[in-house]
C-alpha cells in the first residue's frame, strides 16, 4: 500500500514537471493560429517600429463636395512610433498634418487655405497573425486599427484656429523588403467637430480623409518566441496511471478497519540502508523547477541524518538531441543538483560524486522519464 502511495506521489509530481529536451523554440512563427499561442513576454526595448509616409489628404463635408476635385487634395506627411505588445495587437502613436483646403459658397467659390495639425495614440490588429499561424518574414500583412486624438487647424485668412478630439480608423497594409524595413500602404480616416474648418452646414461631423505610402523601420529585437508546449499525450498517459491508483484506493478503502477472526499481525522490522530520489527537468534545460526542491531537500536531511555519501548521476532521453549533446546536459544537471546541495542545503562536497551518462543509460522505460538526475545514498 505505501509503495503505490509513494508512486502516486511521484506521478503527481511528475506531472507538473515534464517537458520535452532540447526542444528548438518557435522564434519568429507558430504553428497555430496567433490567437490560439501563448507567446513569451519580450523586454520592453523590443519590437519598437518607426514610420514615416506621405501621401494626400482631402476635407470632406459641408462646400467641398461641389469644388474641383483635384483643388480638393493636399499633400499630407505622416509619422509614426509604436510597439507590438503580440505579433497580432500593438499601440501607435502618429503625427500627421499639412495643408488642407476648405470651399465656401453655393458653388464652392471661395477656398480657405488651411494649415493643420493632428496626433491620435491607434490600438492596430494584425488578423494575419491573429486568425492564422504567425510568421516573423511574411511578405504582406492586413492591419485594421482605430484611434483617439486631436487636432488643431491653425489660424489663417483672419479666421480663427479651431481645435477638435478626433475617432480615427485605418487600413495599414506593410510589405516585407527586410528583416528590418517594410514598405507601408495606408488608408485613414479622421472625424472632426462640425465646425474644424469654421463652415458649420449642421453635418454630424467634418472628415479627413488620408492616403500614404511610406517605409517603416523595425527596433530591438523584431521576432517573438512561442512557449514551450507541454507533452500532452505524455500528461494524459500519467493521469490514466493517476486515475488508476486512485480507483484502486478507493476499493481498498471499502474493507473493513478490523478483522476479528484473523490474529493481530505483528508490524515487520524494516531496516531501511538506502535512499533514491529524482530530481526531474524540462527542456533542454539544466535549471531545477520550484517544484523539484523538495526531492533535493529530502535528500539533503537523509545525509545530515545517516552521515551518508550520496552519489548524484544526470541522464537525458534518447529520443531527442545527440549523444554528444545529451551526455553535456546530463553533466550540467547533474552539476547543477550537488550544487544545490552544497550551496543551500549545506552539504559537503566531499560527500558527494557526480556522474553523467547522458542519453547511452536509460533508467527508466518511459523515453520522457529519462530527463532526470537520480540521487542514491546508502547509510
Amino acid at each position: 500500500m505505501k509503495t503505490k502511495c509513494l508512486l502516486f506521489v511521484l506521478l503527481c509530481g511528475f506531472v507538473f514537471s515534464v517537458s520535452a529536451q532540447e526542444f528548438k523554440p518557435q522564434v519568429g512563427f507558430s504553428t497555430e493560429t496567433g490567437l490560439k499561442t501563448n507567446f513569451k513576454k519580450n523586454k520592453g526595448s523590443d519590437n519598437w517600429f518607426i514610420s514615416v509616409a506621405g501621401g494626400a489628404s482631402i476635407l470632406l463635408g459641408d462646400d467641398n463636395l461641389k469644388a474641383d476635385f483635384g483643388d480638393r487634395w493636399n499633400f499630407a506627411p505622416q509619422f509614426s512610433v509604436g510597439k507590438w505588445f503580440k505579433p497580432y495587437w500593438g499601440l501607435r502613436l502618429q503625427l500627421n498634418g499639412g495643408s488642407i483646403h476648405g470651399f465656401v459658397g453655393d458653388k464652392a467659390e471661395f477656398m480657405q487655405h488651411n494649415k493643420y495639425a493632428a496626433a491620435h495614440l491607434d490600438f492596430l490588429v494584425d488578423l494575419t497573425n491573429l486568425w492564422a499561424p504567425y510568421r516573423e518574414n511574411k511578405v504582406f500583412r492586413f492591419i485594421p486599427w482605430v484611434g483617439m486624438g486631436y487636432a488643431q487647424r491653425f489660424e489663417n485668412q483672419n479666421i480663427p484656429r479651431t481645435e477638435s478630439p478626433s475617432i480615427n480608423g485605418g487600413i495599414l497594409m506593410p510589405f516585407r523588403l527586410s528583416k528590418r524595413v517594410d514598405l507601408t500602404l495606408e488608408g485613414q480616416v479622421s472625424l472632426l467637430n462640425e465646425q474644424f474648418n469654421r463652415v458649420s452646414k449642421y453635418h454630424l461631423t467634418d472628415c479627413i480623409a488620408q492616403f500614404s505610402a511610406g517605409l517603416n523601420f523595425k527596433l530591438g529585437k523584431t521576432d517573438f518566441e512561442v512557449i514551450e508546449p507541454m507533452d500532452y499525450g505524455l500528461l494524459n498517459d500519467l493521469n490514466d496511471k493517476i486515475n488508476a491508483l486512485r480507483a484502486e484506493n478507493d476499493e481498498l478503502s471499502k474493507r473493513p478497519k478490523s478483522c476479528p477472526e484473523c490474529p493481530e499481525a505483528v508490524p515487520a522490522t524494516v531496516v531501511n540502508n538506502y535512499a533514491e530520489n529524482v530530481v526531474y527537468f524540462r527542456l533542454n534545460s539544466s535549471k531545477i523547477d520550484k517544484n523539484q526542491q523538495i526531492n533535493i531537500y529530502n535528500t539533503s536531511e537523509f545525509m545530515k541524518a545517516n552521515h551518508a555519501p550520496i552519489k548524484v548521476i544526470g541522464y537525458a532521453d534518447k529520443n531527442t538531441g545527440t549523444s554528444s549533446y545529451n551526455l553535456g546536459l546530463s553533466e550540467k544537471r547533474a552539476r547543477a543538483v550537488a550544487k544545490e546541495l552544497i550551496e543551500k542545503y549545506g552539504i559537503s562536497s566531499n560527500q558527494i560524486t557526480i556522474e553523467w551518462k547522458g542519453s547511452d543509460v536509460q533508467p527508466y522505460k518511459e523515453n520522457n522519464w529519462n530527463r532526470v538526475v537520480i540521487m542514491t545514498a546508502e547509510k
